[in-house]
């Protein structure tokens, strides 16, 4: 059982999976920086906020609350106050629109490398055929004898 699970464990695809896992909450995180420190800011400002997580509509307010005391998120959440925090879901279509971005990108530099390789590939030029000697005929490079006059081929060197 140890045995199979070794081999099932250590197997490419496995640990490939692993690093893209790792990498990719490495990279969320990133993002998650990017949108919260740096794009927010500036969007906040637009909105004439510090921090556009905290923008909120009351909907409902709890009898005995006046709603003129409920200035931040926090404290209309204190009193019970259902409320809409537009403000994060902004911040969730920003993240989920720079991730969409940064990932188009990248898969589109993958393309990218893997169309160079292709060309370089197919601009190396093809190992001339093998002809038979006698008919002139193509032969196979593993062959010993033409299929088309049954010529004994000599040895290749």
């Amino acid at each position: 059982m140890w045995k199979e699970f070794k081999k099932f464990a250590f197997k490419g695809n496995v640990i490939d999976l692993a690093v893209g896992v790792i990498i990719g909450g490495a990279f969320g995180a990133i993002v998650s920086s990017l949108v919260n420190d740096i794009i927010m800011p500036v969007i906040g400002l637009i909105f004439g906020t510090k921090n556009l997580d905290k923008l909120f509509w009351i909907l409902k307010v709890p009898e005995g609350v006046d709603k003129a005391t409920l200035t931040t998120l926090d404290l209309a959440n204190e009193a019970g106050a259902t409320v809409m925090t537009y403000g994060a879901f902004i911040a969730a279509i920003v993240n989920f629109i720079l991730i969409a971005i940064v990932l188009f990108l990248v898969i589109k530099g993958i393309n990218k490398a893997i169309e160079l390789t292709k060309k370089k590939e197919e601009e190396a030029p093809a190992k001339p055929a093998r002809v038979c000697p006698y008919c002139k005929q193509e032969i196979a490079d593993d062959a010993t004898r033409c299929p088309h006059c049954t010529s004994e081929l000599p040895k290749e060197e």
